[in-house]
């Protein structure tokens, strides 16, 4: 270790502890499920909270700090898009992109749901030292059956080495020693062990139970294949990916593989009542399991075709969506907003936007839970929910500014005019898309 030098500059790093702000006049939407609050104040002490108050109270809090008028404006903490992949396969100028954009949106964390774990734990440490625009990076090392291991974007993320055979994507079966699987996957600073296709309920539950043996959660697919929704959750995994996997629950034949799919009783599901999907929601209230619903994926972009089919079974997965993640709702399940997609780099506001839209216009949940949803529920699904995704002292400083009322109408996002990541400001009118391109 011969060079002392400071390494790449940090332009958006946060600022050192202790320089207070004071962001006054602001309508607080706090993310744990009281009313929004008209003129209040929130004191920053260099990347953390340190006081949530009334504006006439602030005045004990102004002297020598930076005073922030928001008057009229509506303050929700940071949001939390629970599904990314930034790279499979590894783009990084393309990574770094999305990053930008979303941390501009009022975006101040993000879960990446596998990748390229070599390039996504440098973002990671790019985005919380400062090299880099972007929310924090919460990832997941992935765990499969071998089967799953000829899908081309197994291929894609191991570049350089084997499918199945590194630490942030392993196979494993009857033989793999769990406690060194494990261990190696922490080992890639991973947040989670992501469960993903070909393992049965014996694989599942013993994966879970030795993750958290280790102090670390499990992130998995709704169905496993052969492994049904109800096997994952009795697993005790911590939260499941895609509310149309749940539909596996009501599979019409024994699920097999992740690449051989049965039928569902989609007729029977669509209408929101079924029983089964009832007793598997009680099942999640009980325990806690967050459902990432991705529930607009099939109504976006990434399925427009000229193919008639492709077309017909997007639409027939957009209505299993909307059926399934209202019914969850209903029966209490926390719901977080993940997206599996973004929308196009031209684009000037992220894929987690259309994702609140959609839950909102197409699912019926009211703005209010969904705003939860995308704040507090969502740094719950990252294991983040001790440090972010709700505006109270001691939490950090993770804020997004609106200057309209969101809760009014969901479009209101794209009114984002600032970011606090970390107590470091990312103003709206700094960011233009052509970055992008």
């Amino acid at each position: 270790m011969m060079s002392e030098s400071a390494g790449a500059a940090t332009p958006y790093a946060p600022p050192e502890q202790g320089p207070r702000v004071v962001y006054r006049g602001v309508t607080l939407f706090d993310g744990t499920g009281t009313p929004p609050r008209p003129g209040t104040s929130i004191v920053v002490d260099g990347s953390v909270i340190r006081a949530v108050v009334d504006d006439e109270e602030a005045e004990a809090f102004t002297e020598g700090a930076e005073v922030v008028d928001l008057t009229g404006h509506f303050v929700t903490p940071g949001l939390v898009d629970a599904h990314q992949h930034l790279a499979t396969p590894p783009d990084r100028p393309a990574a770094e992109a999305v990053l930008r954009r979303l941390v501009h949106s009022g975006v101040a964390a993000i879960r990446d749901m596998a990748d390229d774990l070599r390039q996504i734990g440098d973002l990671a440490r790019a985005t919380r030292v400062g090299e880099i625009a972007g929310p924090d990076i919460h990832y997941a090392a992935l765990m499969a059956g071998p089967g799953f291991f000829d899908d081309p974007r197994t291929h894609q993320v191991t570049q350089g080495a084997a499918p199945g055979e590194v630490p942030w994507m392993q196979a494993v079966t009857d033989a793999t020693d769990l406690p060194l699987a494990v261990a190696m996957a922490r080992g890639t600073f991973a947040a989670a062990i992501k469960v993903y296709a070909d393992l049965d309920a014996t694989h599942v539950a013993a994966i879970t139970a030795e993750a958290h043996r280790q102090g670390i959660p499990v992130w998995a697919h709704a169905a496993v294949f052969p492994a049904t929704p109800g096997e994952v959750v009795e697993a005790g995994v911590d939260a499941v990916s895609h509310v149309t996997l749940l539909a596996h629950e009501a599979a019409t034949a024994p699920l097999t593989s992740y690449k051989d799919k049965p039928p569902v009783d989609h007729a029977g599901l669509v209408t929101g009542e079924d029983e089964r999907l009832e007793k598997l929601f009680a099942r999640m209230r009980e325990q806690g399991v967050v459902l990432d619903a991705t529930a607009g994926l099939y109504a976006s972009s990434e399925f427009a075709s000229d193919d008639p089919e492709v077309v017909e079974r997007a639409a027939r997965n957009t209505e299993l969506a909307i059926a399934l993640t209202a019914q969850a709702h209903r029966a209490g399940v926390e719901l977080a907003t993940g997206t599996d997609y973004e929308t196009p780099p031209e684009e000037p506001f992220p894929a987690l936007y259309e994702e609140l839209a959609f839950l909102v216009r197409r699912c019926g949940i009211p703005a209010s839970d969904v705003l939860r949803s995308a704040t507090l529920v969502g740094a719950r699904s990252a294991g983040a929910g001790d440090l972010t995704g709700s505006v109270e002292p001691g939490k950090l400083a993770d804020l997004a500014v609106f200057a309209r009322d969101p809760l009014a109408d969901i479009d209101d996002l794209r009114t984002i005019t600032l970011t606090v990541k970390r107590g470091r400001r990312f103003p709206r009118s700094a960011y233009r898309p052509r970055e992008n391109r």
